[in-house]
């Protein structure tokens, strides 16, 4: 069964956060994403700037975000978005408004759909 080794969830999280993504950019404008296979490959680049980039991001932003009881790592995200669209082909965000705004869609699509489906 796939949910029986950590390899298998993985994966299964990779998959649901692809789907994510395809249902933010078709509902969201300005936030456009390719095929599957593209938005497969993007969440893969998400997941790696979340786990490289994020956390210097966080530390540096720090006392906004403690300021504003932490909405300001949506911006964050955004950001982190924003960085992933410039070098990712078939990814693109028109402005940094719709980023933020992506940022808070996709944490509740995601948040959803993980709890939906595992």
């Amino acid at each position: 069964m796939l949910l029986d080794s950590p390899l298998g969830i993985i994966i299964l999280k990779w998959i649901v956060s692809a789907i994510a993504l395809m249902i933010t950019g078709y509902f969201l404008p300005g936030f456009k994403v390719g095929k599957f296979f593209s938005a497969f490959i993007i969440a893969f680049f998400i997941g790696c700037a979340d786990v490289t980039i994020r956390p210097f991001l966080l530390i540096l932003t720090l006392p906004l975000n403690i300021l504003t009881l932490g909405l300001f790592t949506f911006i964050v995200d955004g950001i982190v978005l924003r960085i992933c669209a410039l070098f990712l082909p078939n990814f693109s965000i028109k402005s940094w408004g719709t980023a933020i705004l992506a940022a808070v869609v996709l944490a509740i699509v995601n948040t959803g759909l993980h709890y939906l489906l595992i």
